[in-house]
């Protein structure tokens, strides 16, 4: 359940309307790390979190934060387009505000869209998409992406302050910027506690048993002079298991080549039949080929792969 409280969590109050900054401003309400992308992030990998406690809790405050801040942000839109569009040198458009704003600089959809209002877009007018969220379940993962996330939407909440010279803006950006500061310490720490609680060692490494010895601490260089190596990643031992880091060029590990089989027939694929004909496929190929395999895996299951 959520709450809402009519005052804003801080003050949103242009000194002066600026439909022009108003465009600018709409990338940190729908880009891809505006505030729509973090407040729905946070709340999705909340919501789901598996461990009720301090873990759930912190993640499910800072989404529920970042939904005022969506709020902020739209509050100061709309102030900056009180009025819009504007009075533009061209006395044609006048009678027209869809050619003011464009002839203006506004975002021409915040006079025929919204209504003077902030929407959930970018700057362009993209809409904003579920697929800039990430919420995995795992919380070492998210966690990392949340500290770049955080870091994206301070860098551009930075470089559209050096957009205006509106100190009430600029009093509201600050705000913002301070958030942006303390949320990437507060993913940062949190990346700490649960190495601190065991809950992992800080690298991502599920099925580390299973996988390749050498490959996992190993550099590629792929560039004829590269002077990657002269970095801590190339030298030293890993982060975790403390294997001796090695340097290699970058070559093939294997004599397979990239080379698909021949095509189904009734794909219309080009092809010179040089690897023989195709294998037809049908509507229901699909299903009966997953079948077959599952009763493989069933079979290896009770014969212990004993085909006798």
């Amino acid at each position: 359940m959520f709450r809402h409280t009519k005052q804003l969590q801080y003050q949103a109050k242009p000194e002066r309307p600026d439909a022009l900054f108003a465009a600018k401003l709409q990338e940190l309400v729908g880009g891809q790390f505006g505030e729509m992308t973090v407040m729905m992030q946070y709340l999705w990998q909340g919501w789901n979190c598996r461990m009720p406690g301090k873990y759930k809790d912190m993640i499910l405050d800072i989404g529920t934060e970042e939904i005022g801040h969506v709020e902020m942000l739209c509050t100061m839109m709309a102030r900056l387009l009180e009025g819009a569009p504007g009075e533009t040198q061209a006395q044609a458009a006048a009678a027209n505000p869809a050619l003011a704003a464009v002839l203006g600089g506004q975002n021409v959809q915040h006079a025929i869209v919204s209504g003077g209002s902030a929407m959930p877009t970018n700057s362009q007018g993209v809409p904003w998409n579920t697929g800039y969220i990430a919420a995995s379940g795992n919380l070492l993962a998210d966690f990392r992406h949340n500290v770049a996330a955080e870091a994206q939407s301070r860098l551009q909440t930075s470089r559209v302050y050096n957009m205006t010279d509106d100190p009430g803006v600029k009093d509201m950006l600050q705000f913002n910027l301070a958030r942006d500061t303390y949320h990437q310490q507060q993913w940062l720490l949190g990346i700490e506690q649960l190495i601190e609680d065991g809950f992992t060692d800080g690298i991502e490494d599920s099925h580390a048993d299973e996988e390749k010895t050498e490959p996992g601490h190993t550099f590629y260089t792929f560039t004829e002079g590269s002077r990657a190596a002269e970095g801590r990643w190339a030298q030293g031992t890993t982060l975790i298991g403390d294997h001796q880091i090695e340097v290699a060029p970058g070559a093939p590990l294997t004599d397979d080549i990239n080379q698909a089989p021949p095509p189904d027939p009734l794909q219309y694929v080009t092809y010179d039949g040089s690897m023989g004909p195709g294998k037809p496929g049908t509507a229901g190929g699909a299903f009966v080929q997953g079948a077959e395999n599952l009763l493989s895996k069933a079979k290896e299951k009770l014969t212990g792969g004993d085909e006798s």
